[in-house]
C-alpha cells in the first residue's frame, strides 16, 4: 500500500492550493478517503472526507466554503482544493485510506505573508 500526497508549499494569505494524493497496492475505489493536518503543537485533525464513489462528502467547520475534497477513481486519486488560504491553515496535510487504515507521508502547507 502506498498513498504519496503532493501540491504543497508556501502561499500568501487568500491564495489557493491543489494537493493530490496518489494511491497504489490496494483497491481505490472501494476505499472512503481523508484528509487531515496537524499544525506544529496540535492534535492531527480531520479536514475532509470523500466516500468510495464520491457521492458523499464532509468537511470540518474551519474549512467549509474554502476547501473541496474529490477523487478521480480512474486515476487512483484523491485530491483536496484549498482556496481562500489563511495563515492558520499551515500544517503538515495527510491522506488516509479508510480501507486499508493506511496514511501518507504528508505534504506541508504554509500560508504566510
Amino acid at each position: 500500500v502506498q498513498l504519496v500526497e503532493s501540491g504543497g508549499g508556501l502561499v500568501q494569505p487568500g491564495a489557493s492550493l491543489r494537493l493530490s494524493c496518489a494511491a497504489s497496492g490496494f483497491t481505490f475505489s472501494r476505499s472512503t478517503m481523508s484528509w487531515y493536518r496537524q499544525a506544529p503543537g496540535k492534535e492531527r485533525e480531520l479536514v475532509a472526507t470523500i466516500t468510495s464513489a464520491g457521492g458523499s462528502t464532509n468537511y470540518a467547520d474551519s474549512v467549509k466554503g474554502r476547501f473541496t475534497i474529490s477523487r478521480d477513481n480512474a486515476k487512483n486519486t484523491v485530491y483536496l482544493q484549498m482556496n481562500s488560504l489563511k495563515p492558520e491553515d499551515t500544517a503538515l496535510f495527510y491522506c488516509y485510506a479508510h480501507t486499508p487504515r493506511y496514511w501518507g507521508q504528508g505534504t506541508q502547507v504554509t500560508v504566510s505573508s
